[in-house]
């Protein structure tokens, strides 16, 4: 691999889906993925949802990529057969109190073009999930989950399919500036090193995409956020058929504990927030039991303590600190021939084929 005419590092889901974009049988598109398989870090560790594009403030690339993405990523699912559940989710006002913060939310929704959304009563909420306990709820029908494998299978056999090549087991050390392009220092996870030159160069490298940036020509900071899950066992299959949310938090990491199902039907709680100052670990603590059910049983009675136990956690790339306001997509031209994504964080799994195309249109 001496020359290449794009190099893209990281082969989570948004570096597959470029891959997919950008691949051509007459262009030699190389993915650089240091994990020993794709897929093995942001892509791998979330709730798998297919948002509908309701949190982010109108105008954002959080908010317009999502809205795009979002039947897209349907119509993906069915015409490939990804396994795929459009559910739907209700978020939820479980006091009076709550219930401006999801009349709120339904009017950015709405402004964000999200049509389908619909505030609904106690007794509608009885009818659609008998055993969830709120005042009112913000239903959102095109809300779903997607395997995130399957969906990233799907990227690289589309990317290879037209002679794109992935490269495991390998990190790029740095990036150099040259005359039409670029020289990428990497080494294999043998401690073999080399270089070769790209003439583009986009970086989806996840939790490692501003140390990328700041090597070629950015200046950001990633801050580390972690987010854990707890499982839910012991209760009858079937009982609740919907994500449910609570209602928002002001100035929250995240979107509060939530409900989420797989695609199996197993029920999930999480993720919450918080942030670390390195990666070390994606164990969950045993306390976290306990203080995931104090906050669901608000909205989902049926539980009880020994139901809820340390799951999984994932690590949100996230260019906000703790009491900053909204960041959002970093997806910029920041040198000739070099693209970064930076901070592409919840709800990038959504959007990922509309960023491709967006990055495709870039070009």
């Amino acid at each position: 691999m001496e020359k290449a005419d794009i190099t893209i590092i990281g082969a989570g889901v948004i570096g597959l889906a470029v891959a997919a974009q950008l691949a051509r049988s007459d262009r030699s598109v190389f993915i650089l993925e240091k994990n020993q398989a794709f897929g093995g870090g942001i892509s791998s560790r979330n709730s798998e949802v297919i948002h509908a594009g309701i949190y982010y403030p109108e105008g954002s690339l959080k908010a317009g990529l999502c809205v795009t993405a979002n039947p897209m990523l349907y119509e993906i699912a069915v015409r490939n057969g990804i396994p795929h559940q459009k559910i739907g989710k209700l978020i939820v006002a479980t006091n009076s109190g709550e219930i401006d913060e999801i009349e709120k939310l339904h009017e950015n929704g709405r402004n964000n073009g999200v049509e389908s959304l619909s505030l609904i009563t106690k007794r509608q909420i009885a009818q659609l999930e008998p055993y969830v306990q709120a005042e009112a709820a913000l239903y959102s029908p095109d809300t779903g989950i997607i395997s995130a494998h399957d969906l990233m299978t799907y990227f690289l056999r589309q990317a290879q399919n037209n002679k794109a090549h992935l490269v495991c087991r390998t990190e790029v050390l740095r990036v150099e500036m040259e005359t039409d392009g670029w020289r990428i220092f990497a080494a294999n996870d043998k401690g073999e090193s080399f270089d070769f030159f790209s003439a583009l160069v986009i970086n989806a490298a996840g939790l490692s995409s501003d140390i990328i940036a700041n090597q070629a020509c950015g200046r950001y900071h990633l801050h580390y956020c972690k987010g854990d899950y707890c499982g839910i066992s012991g209760v009858k299959p079937g009982l609740v058929k919907r994500l449910i949310y609570p209602a928002p938090v002001k100035n929250h990491a995240g979107l509060g504990v939530h409900l989420t199902l797989d695609l199996n039907g197993r029920l999930k709680l999480g993720p919450d927030a918080t942030y670390i100052d390195r990666i070390h670990d994606y164990n969950v603590a045993q306390e976290k039991a306990a203080l995931f059910y104090e906050q669901a049983r608000k909205y989902l009675p049926f539980l009880e303590p020994g139901n809820v136990h340390p799951d999984m956690a994932g690590i949100r790339p996230k260019l906000q600190g703790p009491n900053d306001a909204f960041a959002d997509f970093v997806i910029r031209q920041d040198a000739p021939g070099f693209i970064n994504l930076v901070g592409i964080e919840s709800p990038g799994l959504t959007a990922s084929p509309a960023i491709a195309r967006l990055v495709k249109k870039m070009l």
